[in-house]
């Protein structure tokens, strides 16, 4: 039994068939192509068929390309010289090679359909100047490309290269080998050690779109990226004319920029100071006041300066003249309140001088310590500490007993709280104020002084006391006196405050 012939056999065989196979398909001879294809299929040896370069239309075309990525919102349009013969993975090492994306980061899109590395430019009607393609970056991480990858692949597009010097060979248009199926010749091999490497490049590499940036660029010129922070530009490193250029222009428009910002602060402070003189300041852009919707030209309206809400200048007035608290809140119910300045210079004299007398008579009413002057219409009022007892008013220079809630003028407490009682019987407004102070012993607000009988008040502070006109020390919680009958420190009588280290009454706040 005959042993089966090795395929390796019948390549002699396949290559004579081949090269009648080419023949007689550049003759149109059907017949002959279809007995030559039967022969070949019988030898089972590979075989690859391609069309001639010289079929194509000959010349360059000038292709229009958009690239795009995925972090940006628009283009960037190139044109590149290509031949329509000119597969999609030769497109992708030449703009590998000229503009540094590595093709397994280039997607081609071509007439709406993603364009395979087999397929001509031809069979996508790539076929004159002016027709357009797209290129869409994937980044590094999407392509899952990584740094060693990228630096073999740049070591690999060099060694090429130095082939191509080396070995020149035919080339098709856009510098691409195109071989014509009936050429048997095989191109030499590569040498195992050139002498002549090309110069390493410098730059960094951006992590978005793969591209090698020169080392000065503060980011990438494909897409923007942002240069890494570690990068540190060599020292060996000499930009070229175009680069110097580039930081020069770089370095006058950040000057100028900083100028622009410092002229833009020193207008700004001069508008400050400006308009700081002025209680009112006008609105400058056309408004319209919330409160009656009226429109407000530039310079009608006035602009708050707390929170810088506009209103019209009667619907401000209006809003001081019936507030009834001590300060004006803005109208749009923020939390800004109107200057003393803007509501001065709002209202009349004569309305801004009863606008300050109903601020003074709302502190009044609110202060919890306010004592109102005792002469008939006067209007001076203050508020009082523990150890005060007599209100000189400035207004009508008289001095108010603070204690009596009078003016004695000539008397002391006790001449007169005795007078009172005797008026009381026939003067109405001593009957009054003779009811006032027994209301203030009747609710415990006041008290008599357990050695001469005069009424004395506690207004604040701690429970320890001194009358007037006795000068006895009182326990204000037990309404007795603080000492015994020797004075200050006589124990055996008194309030007994501390004896046997114990409080004097349950309330007594243990400070006398």
């Amino acid at each position: 039994m005959a042993s089966p012939v090795s395929p390796r056999g019948h390549l002699k065989e396949a290559e004579e068939l081949a090269l009648s196979l080419s023949e007689a398909l550049s003759r149109g001879d059907g017949q002959e192509a279809g007995k030559l294809c039967e022969k070949l299929s019988q030898l089972s040896v590979p075989v690859s068929v391609s069309v001639n370069t010289q079929a194509y239309p000959q010349g360059s075309i000038r292709l229009k390309v958009g690239v795009e990525d995925a972090q940006s919102d628009n283009y960037i349009q190139v044109t590149v010289l290509v031949s329509s013969d000119m597969t999609i993975a030769q497109l992708k090492d030449k703009f590998s090679h000229d503009f540094g994306f590595v093709p397994s980061v280039q997607r081609w899109v071509i007439g709406k359909r993603l364009a395979q590395d087999h397929e001509t430019l031809f069979s996508h009607g790539v076929r004159s100047d002016g027709d357009q393609v797209f290129l869409f970056i994937l980044s590094a991480q999407a392509a899952h490309l990584t740094q060693q990858q990228h630096k073999l692949d740049q070591e690999q597009e060099r060694m090429d290269g130095i082939v191509m010097q080396l070995f020149p060979r035919g080339t098709g248009g856009g510098g691409v080998e195109k071989t014509a199926p009936d050429n048997k010749q095989v191109p030499p091999p590569l040498p195992a050690k050139p002498n002549v490497l090309p110069k390493p490049q410098l730059g960094w590499t951006c992590s978005m779109c793969t591209l090698l940036n020169k080392p000065t660029r503060p980011g990438c010129e494909a897409c923007g990226g942002d240069r890494p922070e570690d990068y540190q530009v060599p020292d060996i490193y000499k930009p070229d004319q175009q680069e110097i250029l580039r930081i020069q222009q770089e370095q006058l428009a950040t000057l100028q920029y900083e100028q622009a910002q410092q002229e833009e602060r020193e207008r700004n402070y001069r508008n400050l100071l400006a308009t700081d003189d002025q209680s009112l300041f006008p609105n400058a852009s056309e408004e319209e006041c919330p409160i009656c919707f009226s429109p407000l030209q530039p310079q009608e309206g006035i602009v708050l300066r707390e929170c810088l809400h506009v209103f019209c200048r009667e619907c401000l007035k209006g809003t001081i003249v019936n507030n009834r608290d001590a300060e004006v809140s803005c109208p749009e119910n923020c939390d800004s309140k109107l200057l003393d300045r803007e509501i001065q210079a709002l209202l009349t004299e004569e309305e801004h001088q009863r606008f300050l007398e109903m601020r003074l008579s709302i502190a009044e009413s609110r202060s919890e310590h306010s004592f109102h002057c005792q002469t008939p219409n006067c209007r001076g009022w203050c508020i009082y500490e523990d150890e005060v007892n007599e209100f000189l008013c400035e207004l009508c220079e008289e001095t108010n007993c603070i204690l009596c809630r009078a003016i004695h003028e000539g008397m002391n407490c006790k001449d007169y709280q005795d007078d009172l009682r005797i008026r009381a019987e026939n003067d109405e407004a001593a009957m009054k104020t003779k009811q006032m102070l027994d209301s203030l012993l009747q609710n415990g607000e006041a008290m008599k002084c357990p050695r001469c009988d005069i009424i004395v008040q506690k207004k604040d502070g701690c429970d320890w006391i001194c009358c007037l006109m006795c000068k006895t020390e009182i326990c204000w919680v037990t309404k007795q006196a603080r000492w015994g009958p020797n004075g200050n420190g006589d124990i055996s009588g008194g309030c007994g405050c501390r004896g046997n280290r114990q409080p004097c009454h349950p309330n007594c706040q243990n400070c006398h």
